[in-house]
C-alpha cells in the first residue's frame, strides 16, 4: 500500500472510531443516580418583616434517582436539603429546607444543533412537599407547604457512566405569611420560594442498557 493511501486509511479509521466513540456520550442510560451540592437564595418575601436570609447560603444538598421511559423523557424523583441564616441586621436564627419532589424530566439534546457530543441539557418539572424547621429557641416554629419545582440540567460526559453536571432550579412554595398570627410567632419561619445552583455527579445504574 502506497504511503499516501495508508495515511488516508487511518484517517477514516480514526474518524469511524472516534464517531462511534462520541456517539456513545449521547447514550441515555435507562437508571442513573445524581449528588450535587451548592448554595442556594430564599426569596426575602418568604420571611416576616425586619427578618431576612443572606444572599448566598450554603449547604444545598439534592440526591435524585432519575428513569428514562424513552431517549427524551423520563422521571426524577429527588430530595433536597437546604440551610438558611439570618443575614447582618436581622434577627438571628437558622432554617432547615428539606423536600421531596417528583418531576417530569424533558431531554431536547438531540435537537439542539451547536451542542457537542459530550454535552446534554435537561428540562424538569414537578410536584413535591417542602418542610420547614427553624433551629434553636425557634424549632417550635416547623411547618410543611405543598411546592413546585422547575430547572434545568447541563451535563458533561466524562466516560459512559459518569458525568459532571450543574443544576439550576427554583422551587416555588404554595403558602403564605398569614398562616402565622400574630406575627412574632412567625419569626424564624420561612414561607416562601427558593433559587437552587448545585454543582454534581451523575452515574449511571443500568450498566449497558439504554433507552431507544
Amino acid at each position: 500500500m502506497q504511503p499516501h493511501l495508508k495515511q488516508y486509511v487511518l484517517l477514516f479509521i480514526f474518524f469511524c472510531a472516534s464517531h462511534n466513540l462520541s456517539a456513545q456520550f449521547r447514550e441515555t442510560s435507562k437508571w442513573k443516580a445524581l449528588f450535587a451540592v451548592g448554595v442556594n437564595y430564599p426569596t426575602t418575601d418568604g420571611f416576616v418583616k425586619g427578618t431576612y436570609a443572606k444572599s448566598v447560603n450554603f449547604p444545598t444538598v439534592n440526591i435524585g434517582l432519575q428513569h428514562m421511559f424513552k431517549r427524551q423523557y423520563g422521571a426524577k424523583l429527588d430530595f433536597g436539603f437546604n440551610r438558611f441564616k439570618s443575614d447582618d441586621g436581622s434577627p438571628e436564627f437558622k432554617i432547615n429546607y428539606t423536600r421531596v419532589n417528583a418531576q417530569f424530566i424533558y431531554d431536547p439534546s438531540e435537537y439542539i444543533g451547536f451542542l457537542p457530543m459530550r454535552m446534554r441539557t435537561v428540562l424538569y418539572t414537578g410536584p413535591g412537599l417542602a418542610f420547614v424547621k427553624p433551629l434553636g429557641n425557634l424549632a417550635e416554629n416547623k411547618q410543611s407547604y405543598l411546592n413546585f419545582n422547575a430547572g434545568f440540567e447541563l451535563h458533561y460526559a466524562i466516560n459512559k457512566k459518569v458525568s459532571l453536571y450543574t443544576d439550576i432550579a427554583y422551587l416555588y412554595g404554595f403558602t403564605s405569611l398569614e398562616d402565622y398570627d400574630p406575627v412574632l410567632e412567625g419569626l424564624g419561619a420561612f414561607n416562601g420560594s427558593v433559587l437552587n445552583v448545585t454543582f454534581g455527579v451523575a452515574v449511571s445504574l443500568s450498566g449497558c442498557q439504554y433507552c431507544d
